[in-house]
């Protein structure tokens, strides 16, 4: 599928789009090996009223402010899509790509409940810890498991599922830490709630950006 370049990409984003990174660092890889998905970070796009489009999602670094809390964090976090996808290119070499959500409201978006429940989940789970690699691994195996796990660290690919469980997309029987980014990847096949599915990786050229 041909590129979009980012200024294309934040445009076409809406609430519920999923944008999933790869990169090839030590800690890239380390948690591609943890995790065994083929792509090491995902987020979820959050778009309502003026703002900016946003993007939710938990890492280590604190490059950027929270459009929450107004502070520099780590964690749980969410911020500004085009500044993070930005930071996530240029400072740790990360590709993306865009998947859009679809089939949920006739005209592209979220319903107004899924939107409330996108807006509880951010004020409940905010400024949560990203868990250590040790913590990372014990919760990937749990999750095979079927296992839930404490919900005080917060992994990527977990926020995801826990803010499209909140929306009535993913099943809430299943334990979030059961998720990694590979299955947000489309050669996973995730099966979503409601006929809502997820297209295909759009690959996103933030070199012009």
């Amino acid at each position: 599928m041909p590129a979009l370049s980012l200024d294309e990409a934040v445009d076409q984003t809406r609430t519920g789009d999923v944008w999933i990174f790869r990169g090839f660092s030590v800690a890239d890889r380390a948690i591609r090996a943890v995790t065994n998905a083929p792509v090491n970070h995902v987020g979820m796009a959050v778009v309502v009223e003026d703002l900016p489009p946003l993007l939710w999602h938990a890492e280590l670094g604190r490059s950027l402010p929270d459009v929450w809390t107004g502070e520099h964090q780590r964690g749980v976090q969410l911020h500004d899509l085009r500044d993070a996808v930005t930071t996530w290119r240029r400072k740790y070499g990360q590709q993306a790509w865009l998947r859009q959500l679809i089939g949920v409201a006739d005209d592209g978006g979220v319903t107004p409940e899924m939107e409330d429940a996108v807006l509880r989940t951010i004020a409940r789970l905010d400024g949560k810890p990203f868990p250590t690699t040790r913590g990372l691994a014990s919760g990937w195996i749990n999750g095979r498991l079927r296992r839930r796990t404490s919900a005080e660290a917060v992994y990527c690919a977990e926020l995801v599922a826990a803010t499209y469980t909140a929306m009535g997309l993913l099943p809430s029987s299943r334990p979030q830490n059961w998720y990694d980014p590979g299955k947000f990847w489309s050669g996973d096949d995730l099966a979503l709630l409601q006929g809502a599915k997820l297209g295909d990786e759009i690959p996103v050229d933030v070199t012009t950006a």
